[in-house]
């Protein structure tokens, strides 16, 4: 084998995984078609989920030092309010993808992760041992590795996507959408956000001094996706949109998307599998797409880690799938409501009136915000504890080596049995599983726990973390732990006992 896995796309996702298989032990190659970065800066925003990831394995300070906190988001332009009990990352962090990508890239660099750019991938073919690759870039024509696995990560015209032959249904783009940074210099202080028009919206977000991303939506098919877009292009949408371009100049990049949105209907097909654009495409509403495939990275990396040494069965690799689509379901569904939301039109005018209405209502706004931030995302869970399958909160902990908190525990992406009680019988069930999964005797600092979706929980006695941060099982504090549902749990998701 030339390498464990290899990543199709240097991408947020692609690099995010890339990092997760290097801790994990994994040998990967991350394989990009591009020559070099194009500094391109294409998203501009991480939410509170994925910034919690990043904290889970201590990198979080870099991209902070790069970022702005906004106290606020939106749904579709209308505000929404984040609670500062929910995690200890509450607002979204205002970053470029441009960043994202150089600090993912030089902690990938840091671990050991192997790039070879002007290398797209050009052929797939499996089989019982492993994966070739055939990579066609300039610098490597006709070069082909021999890995055991597969992951694109290429976006949403994904080739690792077509060629394993995974359908990409959806709906048909409706309108076209003109991007770019530029310089303003004649936009008006009062401006905010979205501002709707008769012929189609626009925004200009400020993301660094004197200089904006600027979005323009027309509600026409207009040009394919694929054909070139020029600065001149995007002035006269501006204008046809808001009546005049703002004194726009200087234009760093500009480029097209749409409102189509398609989810892959596997996200496996035996050694290979998709995450991020390749997986699933999406107006970009509220920011959630490079959050969604890191995400995905996120939930996949120890998973595919576990199996290529031989700690879990293959069939691990199933739930990424089972785990991960509903997920990317809901980003469609929600993105699709905010796409309608914005049109022009009076019947729209007044479904925003009464949308906004509903928004003052705590419960409405709650609902809202977590589908922008992820913080309530629940897979399924084999218990009735309202911590299983949930992200574990950000608890503060009392331990033997002085003060700690619960995501601190989680750099080194290896599973935790958290045991908040000093549980002879939890210890004892988890020695079967030393090789694999930390044990932790602590104490929580807080007699209750917020969690998302649900509200205030009593802390509880014990718990198994997933790498990812998901709560693969749990007890207390109104029950005694079970030794049993623990072993299976552990069996579950992390392969048999060393006692067989």
């Amino acid at each position: 084998m030339d390498a464990d896995v290899v990543i199709a796309g240097a991408g947020p996702t692609g690099l995010m995984l890339a990092c997760e298989l290097r801790l994990a032990g994994a040998d990967v190659v991350v394989a990009e078609q591009l020559a070099q970065r194009t500094g391109e800066s294409r998203a501009g925003g991480i939410h509170s989920r994925t910034l919690e990831v990043l904290d889970q394995r201590g990198v979080l300070d870099r991209f902070l030092a790069e970022g702005a906190l906004q106290p606020v988001g939106h749904f579709s332009g209308l505000y929404v309010d984040f609670d500062e009990s929910e995690s200890r990352h509450p607002y979204p962090l205002m970053i470029l993808q441009s960043a994202v990508e150089r600090l993912l890239e030089e902690w990938a660099g840091e671990l050991g992760v192997r790039m070879r750019w002007s290398s797209p991938v050009s052929g797939v073919r499996q089989d019982d041992g492993g994966v070739t690759v055939r990579l066609g870039g300039q610098d490597a024509p006709g070069t082909t590795v021999r890995a055991r696995y597969l992951v694109g990560c290429d976006g949403g015209r994904s080739t690792v996507r077509k060629l394993a032959g995974i359908d990409f249904p959806g709906t048909e783009p409706t309108m076209t959408a003109l991007i770019g940074d530029v310089e303003l210099p004649e936009l008006p202080e009062d401006y905010v956000w979205v501002r709707r028009r008769p012929a189609g919206d626009y925004s200009a977000i400020a993301f660094e001094p004197g200089w904006y991303r600027v979005i323009t939506s027309e509600y026409d098919r207009g040009p394919g996706r694929d054909e070139p877009v020029t600065f001149e292009q995007l002035r006269q949408s501006l204008i046809r949109v808001a009546g005049t371009d703002f004194g726009m100049r200087n234009p760093r990049w500009v480029s097209r998307f749409t409102d189509a949105a398609r989810q892959a209907a596997r996200y496996r097909s035996g050694r290979v599998l998709l995450a991020g654009d390749a997986a699933h495409i999406h107006f970009p509403a509220g920011g959630q797409g490079l959050n969604t495939g890191v995400q995905d990275a996120v939930n996949l990396g120890w998973k595919l880690g576990a199996v290529l040494r031989g700690q879990a069965p293959e069939s691990l690799l199933d739930s990424y799938h089972a785990e991960r689509h509903p997920v990317g379901e809901r980003v469609l569904h929600n993105t699709r409501a905010q796409s309608a939301l914005v049109r022009p039109g009076a019947q729209t005018d007044a479904l925003r009136e009464v949308f906004g209405a509903l928004m003052v209502f705590d419960d409405v706004n709650r609902h809202l915000r977590h589908l922008l931030n992820a913080l309530d995302i629940r897979y399924p869970a084999g218990g009735d504890h309202p911590l299983e399958g949930r992200r574990v909160p950000d608890a503060d902990l009392a331990a033997g080596d002085g003060p700690s908190r619960v995501h601190g525990l989680l750099h080194a992406a290896r599973p935790v049995l958290l045991d908040l009680r000093g549980s002879t019988e939890v210890a004892a069930v988890v020695k079967g599983w030393a090789d694999r999964v930390d044990l932790v005797e602590a104490r929580s600092e807080e007699t209750h726990w917020t969690v998302p979706g649900i509200g205030e929980i009593d802390a509880p006695d014990a718990l198994l973390i997933r790498p990812d941060g998901h709560v693969a099982w749990a007890a207390g504090p109104d029950r005694e732990p079970d030794p049993s549902a623990l072993r299976t749990a552990l069996a579950t998701w992390f392969g048999p006992s060393l006692r067989g």
